[in-house]
């Protein structure tokens, strides 16, 4: 199996099961693809369309099939071409997770390797998905639907062509349908898709730099909750916090079981501790460093003492048994230092803007109101040609 190596020389990588085309999203590396037995464990293969939409076919054939290779599949009607994305027995595992389930839902078979016409047809169908895009915008607007075509794609064999929209409500598109078939004149499919997938499907670049992990890797979507904020203490800024898809970004979700396992350990915020040196309570939690910093003010901090959870459940367990014990030697802290504790700047909290604000410079501006002066008491010439002087009798 040939192999290279990358560019650092630290690792060697078989091409077959690492290699990523940039052109196309959701990649799989192929973990099992060197072991021998995995290419006939089963003649399922995963084939990728445009952007993100896979499906899994039969290679009833035979087929000497390997990824990046552009085959010709069933399809109702007529075929499509797509590209090999997967073969072997790591299909079945990407089924499973993708929940597709081969018993139940039909599993269609690959007629041929696509040839030189079938890319050709292809690639004429999909030069008009632009065009077609806009022209059923204006359709939909005018047919006073409250609905947006986000993306349109055609089959290969141009016989078929996808819509999809986004909607908040239920849309009644059958009249729409049979104006979008008189217009294009092809056979049409109303998919609805979610503002999630539409950013997946559009692409692009995150504020951590990288692409959107919706686009790359992610296929499937949960719920994210402001609650994943504010245990992770991000500042709730609907702005910094929303992705693309003006929903809150998928990224939130990612640390919450580290935060929750981490706030797990920590004591009650709500239950004050009762020392001989007065009434401590709970200013902010820094779960993952372990610190809870605590205020002798319910409402404002003061005279701030960062504990263990260990050492606040002790004082927690002797003030249920009646006792008041002493304020163990915590670290004192100001309020400045408390304000700067956690993890910050994680989605992007950072204004951007902070560029554009200058520094003023006071050379600079005793350089211009040095400037003025000079202009204010500069020797001018009056209308007769005569030159007058101005004359400063102040303190005379």
């Amino acid at each position: 199996m040939e192999e290279y190596t990358l560019q650092n020389g630290s690792c060697r990588f078989s091409s077959k099961g690492c290699c990523r085309n940039s052109a196309h999203m959701l990649p799989v590396t192929d973990w099992l693809c060197d072991l021998p037995e995995s290419g006939f464990d089963t003649d399922l293969v995963e084939v990728q369309f445009k952007n993100t939409r896979k499906g899994y076919f039969h290679n009833n054939a035979g087929l000497p099939l390997e990824k990046g290779t552009m085959v010709a599949v069933e399809s109702n009607p007529g075929h499509d071409i797509g590209e090999v994305t997967l073969t072997g027995a790591l299909v079945k595992k990407q089924m499973k997770k993708n929940r597709v389930d081969p018993e139940r839902q039909e599993i269609r078979t690959i007629y041929r390797i696509a040839t030189e016409q079938d890319l050709s047809r292809a690639k004429e169908a999909h030069s008009k998905e632009q065009e077609t895009m806009i022209q059923a915008r204006a359709l939909a607007k005018t047919l006073g639907l409250e609905m947006k075509i986000g993306d349109v794609e055609y089959q290969g064999d141009g016989t078929k062509a996808i819509f999809y929209y986004i909607a908040d409500g239920r849309v009644d598109f059958r009249q729409l349908i049979r104006v979008y078939a008189e217009t294009f004149r092809v056979r049409i499919e109303m998919k609805q898709i979610g503002a999630r997938q539409e950013a997946g499907r559009i692409g692009g670049t995150g504020p951590c730099g990288r692409e959107l992990c919706c686009s790359t890797w992610m296929s499937q979507f949960h719920s994210v909750g402001t609650g994943a904020a504010r245990l992770q203490n991000i500042s709730p800024n609907p702005q910094k916090l929303a992705g693309q898809c003006a929903k809150l970004k998928c990224c939130l979700n990612y640390e919450v079981d580290v935060y929750e396992d981490a706030m797990a350990l920590m004591p009650d915020r709500h239950t004050p501790l009762e020392t001989q040196e007065g009434t401590w309570y709970c200013f902010s939690i820094d779960p993952l460093a372990g610190q809870i910093t605590y205020s002798t003010d319910p409402k404002k901090p003061e005279n701030l003492q960062v504990l263990t959870p260990q050492q606040a459940k002790d004082i927690i367990r002797q003030n249920e048994e009646g006792k008041k014990p002493k304020t163990p030697a915590g670290k004192s802290t100001t309020v400045e230092a408390v304000e700067s504790l956690g993890y910050k700047n994680v989605v992007g909290q950072d204004d951007l803007t902070r560029f554009d604000k200058k520094k003023r410079d006071g050379s600079r501006d005793r350089d211009r109101d040095r400037d003025r002066h000079n202009e204010r008491n500069k020797p001018h010439t009056g209308r007769g040609g005569y030159r007058h002087e101005h004359n400063d009798h102040r303190g005379v």
